[in-house]
């Protein structure tokens, strides 16, 4: 099948990623049947939870629970990195952009579709989170919903052009999303300082590879280990036909608008003197992050703040390896759990925000009881 029209490289796709690569552009006319059934006839949905009621025979719950734990003892890096480096390396393509576009969701309410995401991943990330039936497994049930009810709202009242984008969050951006919270998370943590050994390494890329499962990606394309998850980050770039006005918005509003004011709020000093730094601390994380080309494009400064980043990781290795030896993995882990919680259960007051995903917000496009969709 010819690709979308408006994906730049599908050649290379093809010659650099064979099979790969192929898989790639197939999938972007591949959404989620199961839960697309399940929004149009809502007794299919018992056909998604029979599929997800069975685990896959690669699937070792333990290495579920590790990966959490590691996950946890690192929650501020980790928190900093999923807006400055995950979510801007996403919004470097306008087509996997397009759908949030859509729902007015984009540029316009930053704060609250991180602290939505923060509560998805809090109830992922913790012991047992994800077995079948535990908060973590059932708002990620949520989140493939939330796809198939965005998916079905824009069939029904947008003006979609599928020869040149291909259907609304397809397989391969799904997929990416799963690197986002993989590889280039982790790789931008390791710039802030955070040395993970392999195995932890290998058990957070096995969570990952579960939560995929449950979400809806296709086997074809989930992600098993961190090669996986860096040819999808390749193959995204490769096709991706670019930032537009919509994502440089969203950059700007991500950054200053929620990430600099939770990091001004850690920075001694006067309000006004506290805000410019922590704005420029951020953007300087963001060119580190995603590097200058990449960073260009979306619109972010550059600045000599990048520079103190890259040159301040020593020392931040040697700060956690020091916490580490003198408080112990489990005491830093058990104390991770009680700062995320409490962290999240702040942020969500300072914005007034009493749900947990959008899916519980009446009348917004992704929830049970949106007008159009209902």
């Amino acid at each position: 099948m010819t690709p979308p029209t408006a994906l730049p490289g599908t050649d290379l796709a093809l010659e650099q990623y064979g099979d790969l690569g192929a898989a790639w552009l197939a999938g972007m006319w591949q959404a989620d049947p199961l839960a697309d059934a399940a929004v149009a006839d809502p007794a299919a949905l018992t056909a998604l939870r029979d599929h997800l009621g069975i685990d896959p025979d690669w699937l070792e719950r333990d290495r579920l629970d590790r990966a959490a734990d590691v996950l946890v003892r690192y929650g501020p890096q980790w928190g900093l990195v999923l807006g400055a480096a995950s979510l801007l390396r996403g919004a470097d393509n306008w087509i996997a952009a397009k759908p949030l576009v859509l729902t007015g969701r984009y540029g316009q309410e930053p704060a609250v579709r991180s602290i939505e995401v923060g509560n998805w991943l809090s109830a992922v990330v913790r012991p047992g989170g994800m077995a079948v039936g535990a908060p973590g497994f059932e708002h990620t049930v949520r989140v493939r919903m939330i796809h198939a009810r965005v998916r079905r709202h824009i069939e029904r009242t947008a003006t979609w052009d599928h020869a040149a984008w291909g259907v609304p969050i397809p397989q391969p951006y799904m997929a990416f999303t799963l690197a986002e919270f993989g590889h280039i998370a982790l790789a931008a943590m390791a710039h802030l300082g955070v040395r993970l050994r392999d195995d932890e390494l290998a058990d957070i890329y096995h969570l990952w590879r579960y939560v995929g499962h449950v979400v809806g990606v296709d086997d074809a394309l989930n992600p098993t280990n961190e090669a996986d998850h860096v040819r999808i980050e390749e193959l995204y770039r490769l096709t991706s036909p670019g930032p537009d006005a919509d994502s440089r918005e969203f950059t700007t509003a991500l950054i200053e608008g929620y990430l600099a004011e939770q990091l001004a709020t850690m920075i001694p000093g006067p309000a006004s003197w506290r805000r410019r730094t922590a704005v420029a601390v951020m953007y300087g994380m963001a060119r580190v992050f995603l590097g200058d080309a990449a960073a260009d494009s979306l619109g972010i400064p550059d600045g000599p703040t990048k520079h103190v980043v890259r040159a301040a990781r020593p020392a931040l290795t040697a700060l956690d390896q020091v916490r580490l030896l003198a408080l112990g993995r489990d005491r830093v882990t058990a104390r991770g759990y009680v700062a995320r919680d409490r962290e999240l259960a702040r942020l969500k007051a300072d914005n007034a925000m009493e749900h947990d995903l959008v899916d519980a917000v009446p009348g917004a496009v992704g929830s049970t009881n949106h007008p159009i969709d209902a």
